[in-house]
């Protein structure tokens, strides 16, 4: 009798939720690892994830902003 117990897919480290993120906000991620993670990443990690990248984005422009001004 097969095994037709369903198995989840094993969850990403958190290091590389970030590395997939990070290449996934530049563009230059690949159609076949974009698939490959949509079902293996922790939706927590990913909140984590967006979370410190806005904080980022909003620093960088913060910073350039405040260099230009002065």
């Amino acid at each position: 009798m097969p095994d037709t117990e369903t198995k989840k897919p094993a969850y990403r480290s958190f290091k590389e939720t970030i590395v997939a993120i990070a290449w996934s906000f530049t563009g230059l991620r690949r159609k076949k690892d974009f698939e490959q993670d949509v079902g293996r990443m922790n939706p927590v990690y990913v909140i984590i994830a967006a979370l410190l990248g806005a904080a980022m984005f909003i620093g960088i422009l913060l910073a350039i902003a405040m260099s230009v001004a002065t």
